[in-house]
């Protein structure tokens, strides 16, 4: 069979339903201070899968194996959700053929870094950043940068890396990645 000098499938995943996806509804900011009490402080990689993320990670895992077989890479980011809804996923394949399947972990993948208004809720990032809507009005929501964080255009940058790599090292193979 002749080479395509690329992966042979590249299958997308998202993380499951998060602890903060959850509270957040949505939302950039926490509503108010009652929603944000149940994860203030925690920081974004170690947020995990809410129950009912864990059950969509483990419906996500039989509908790959039966329609798509055994990946021979799996990426994940690095953050707790994502190696929960890998670990969900792969619990719907024998441990055989687990064990047949590479598991990496890639930073370039990870979720967005939100800056220094990451835990604020909608009134405290006003207070504390009252030039951020004339800024995103005036850069556009692909170039401007959260204070401390980063734009979509960094984040593209950073897939765009990740996407050369496994087109480079992952040709003829089947690679799944959970992402954000």
């Amino acid at each position: 069979m002749k080479s395509t000098g690329r992966p042979c499938r590249l299958i997308l995943i998202r993380h499951a339903e998060s602890d903060r996806n959850k509270v957040k509804k949505g939302a950039t900011y926490f509503a108010d201070e009652e929603a944000r009490s149940t994860l203030r402080g925690i920081p974004d990689y170690k947020i995990g899968l809410t129950d009912e993320g864990a059950r969509q990670a483990r419906m996500t895992g039989e509908y790959l194996r039966q329609h798509f077989g055994i990946p021979d890479y799996f990426y994940h980011s690095g953050y707790t959700r994502t190696i929960q809804t890998l670990e969900g996923i792969l619990k719907s394949y024998p441990v055989d053929e687990r064990s047949e399947i590479q598991v990496r972990m890639n930073h370039a993948i990870r979720e967005r870094d939100a800056g220094y208004a990451y835990d604020m809720t909608k009134e405290e990032a006003e207070a504390h950043f009252p030039y951020l809507a004339e800024y995103w009005k005036t850069h556009g929501g692909f170039f401007a940068r959260p204070p401390g964080g980063e734009s979509l255009s960094d984040v593209v940058q950073r897939a765009y890396d990740f996407v050369g790599m496994i087109f480079r090292d992952r040709v003829d193979m089947d690679v799944w990645v959970v992402t954000h």
